[in-house]
């Protein structure tokens, strides 16, 4: 990576921020659990800090409320070093709220109050049409093609983002509690498939996208189009598996004690974009690129250790402790 913060090349994350109300206790529902603890998340904001806090240059595009929480999230990615020109207030609708419900082994199940929401209304004519101009690597998930017209400002965005020469990452980031049914979820995530150059899909995304019971390499390869330069695999705590158009492998995971999988994928994501960001070479490289992944794995790995999506995404100096440690 280039020394100064001025010379790094751009990842703009695009799409929906919220504050996830996270149970005071693991392993109740929401109708048990006795309180709260308010933590900001959205997956494309996640994404943003992670690049961040790993020494990257961030931009959040996307809408929030204008409200207390609306600006409280801006402030949070401010704080994080993410540019926020990228963020419109909605004065209207209220911020996305979340309750996740922290399951005894940290895995979640979420409620979503959007009716609507902030994040949903963002217009194509409201994007900072420079800022995205402006992005080596444009990122989004797939809940910003729910609704309109967020939908539309998704798809300006991406367009707008790759004839200015960005890398177009995708990571559909499926919750299905927020889709009408399960087969929109899955046509809307598909539709925009093959635009994307580097796909990152967990094995249950695999498996629903495929309708397959399978996360093998022939599942996986299913989901392959010719735009493809990284089709990226992961499988929790069994690391991930990596396609590209000449190579193929998986690289092992971390073992850590997991108190909290959120953001974790997001985590993942923001350490591989951070080191390709200024060489896309690294993705024609196996050996280059399996460094790349063990760093990310490694990411992922930390941000399960600490409770919450934000605090929990690591720096470089608590990553390379962990791979140095293995």
């Amino acid at each position: 990576m280039a020394t100064s913060t001025g010379e790094k090349s751009l990842i703009v994350s695009f799409g929906e921020m919220l504050i996830d109300f996270v149970p005071t206790v693991s392993g109740v529902s929401l109708a048990e659990a006795p309180g709260f603890i308010k933590a900001p998340g959205g997956a494309p904001a996640n994404v943003a800090i992670a690049v961040s806090r790993l020494g990257g240059r961030a931009a959040f595009v996307g809408k929030l409320g204008d409200d207390e929480f609306g600006h409280m999230l801006a402030g949070i990615l401010k704080q994080n070093g993410v540019s926020a020109e990228g963020i419109n207030f909605d004065t209207g609708a209220r911020t996305a709220l979340a309750f996740v419900t922290l399951r005894s082994d940290g895995e979640r199940e979420f409620m979503f109050y959007r009716n609507p929401s902030a994040d949903m209304l963002l217009r194509p004519d409201e994007l900072n049409l420079d800022l995205i101009k402006s992005a080596k690597v444009f990122h989004y998930g797939s809940i910003s093609l729910i609704v309109e017209p967020c939908r539309s400002a998704h798809l300006k965005a991406m367009e707008v983002a790759k004839e200015a020469g960005a890398l177009l990452s995708y990571d559909p980031n499926l919750r299905l509690p927020l889709w009408p049914s399960k087969e929109e979820a899955k046509k809307q995530i598909l539709s925009i498939w093959d635009k994307a150059e580097v796909i990152k899909v967990s094995d249950e995304e695999l498996m629903f996208l495929t309708g397959s019971d399978n996360v093998d390499d022939e599942t996986a390869l299913s989901l392959w189009h010719d735009n493809l330069k990284l089709l990226l695999v992961t499988l929790g705590e069994k690391g991930c598996n990596y396609y590209t158009k000449s190579f193929r492998g998986s690289v092992d995971p971390f073992h850590v004690n997991a108190v909290d999988t959120t953001g974790a994928g997001d985590s993942y994501v923001g350490a591989l974009l951070c080191n390709f960001v200024d060489d896309r070479s690294v993705l024609e490289d196996e050996a280059r690129l399996r460094e790349v992944l063990r760093f990310a794995n490694a990411c992922g790995a930390i941000t399960t250790t600490k409770k919450g999506a934000i605090p929990a995404l690591p720096t470089e100096s608590e990553v390379q402790s962990l791979l140095n440690g293995n």
